[in-house]
């Protein structure tokens, strides 16, 4: 009950259903979260012929779903009439985009309960997917270009494909857009349908490793952390639990993220026992909205 009313003070709710171990059903009148498709990581060391590679945007995953949007936890995205209008009637997957290196402005525009004209102006929706679409992601790519064509709004685009090559060709190319102040790439199959949840069909590749895991609990600092928050327990999307104590700043341990919400932390790599070595936090995940409310996936 405590986490319902630190979520309601907080805004990010309204209405709910809880118990005394969380809140167990979604708030009465918002959608299901999207069955979407979600990213593995590209290690380096596989073969990525038969992919198409793209730049991963750092924004945040909108997704239409014929008549409004939706973050990729189900939270609808109050964005101006004018910035839908005449959408078509069917699914759409793509990314919320202020540019490169404005993630924060992005969030911040997206999760507004009062769409600001002016801010949604710098946006883009960049589209990469169509999930209503039964072919390969071969021919998803030409039907996405008939899309945006089609829809012929300058604040829609859709993410630039290319077919992968080479392990080295990757490499490189990862390395220009990081010069570029981008945040990585993206595979795509093209032999794959669009299907919901995890898998190769969708690699992410990025100097680093990164996940998300949920806040369980806040630790109290001691020393110099005293009287702040000192670290984290959180729990991975596969239910492994560990302390996240590095990468904040003074201010995040005098106002921590809450207890529920998903948070983003980047990692070197995995122990033998399966957790992530050297995590260090990143930042929350404020797309994966409604925060209570959103499982694992």
């Amino acid at each position: 009950m405590r986490r319902l009313l630190l979520c309601l003070l907080l805004g990010l709710v309204t209405t709910a259903g809880a118990t005394e171990t969380g809140v167990t059903a979604p708030p009465i009148g918002l959608p299901a979260p999207p069955a979407v498709t979600l990213a593995n990581v590209w290690r380096g060391d596989s073969d990525p012929t038969g992919y198409w590679v793209s730049e991963k945007l750092d924004g945040v995953r909108g997704y239409w779903d014929g008549k409004q949007l939706l973050t990729k936890g189900g939270a609808i995205i109050k964005a101006p009439a004018w910035f839908t209008v005449d959408w078509p009637d069917h699914p759409l997957d793509g990314e919320l985009w202020a540019g490169r290196g404005k993630f924060a402005e992005a969030v911040s525009t997206v999760r507004s309960q009062t769409p600001d004209d002016a801010a949604w102006k710098r946006m883009h929706y960049m589209l990469f997917d169509l999930p209503a679409h039964p072919g390969r992601f071969d021919e998803r790519v030409v039907a996405l270009k008939a899309v945006v064509a089609q829809m012929h709004q300058p604040w829609v685009d859709m993410i630039a494909q290319t077919p992968a090559t080479t392990a080295a060709d990757i490499k490189r190319r990862l390395r220009q857009v990081i010069k570029a102040g981008g945040e990585g790439l993206v595979l795509h199959k093209g032999d794959a349908p669009y299907r919901a949840g995890r898998s190769d069909d969708l690699l992410k590749v990025k100097p680093y490793l990164d996940a998300e895991a949920k806040v369980i609990t806040l630790l109290p600092g001691k020393g110099k952390y005293a009287g702040m928050m000192g670290a984290l327990q959180v729990e991975t999307e596969s239910g492994r639990r560990f302390k996240l104590g590095t990468g904040f700043t003074d201010q995040d341990r005098r106002n921590p993220p809450p207890v529920g919400v998903w948070v983003t932390y980047r990692y070197r790599d995995v122990t033998s026992s399966g957790l992530p070595r050297f995590a260090s936090y990143l930042r929350v995940r404020t797309d994966r909205e409604p925060l209570p409310f959103d499982p694992p996936r």
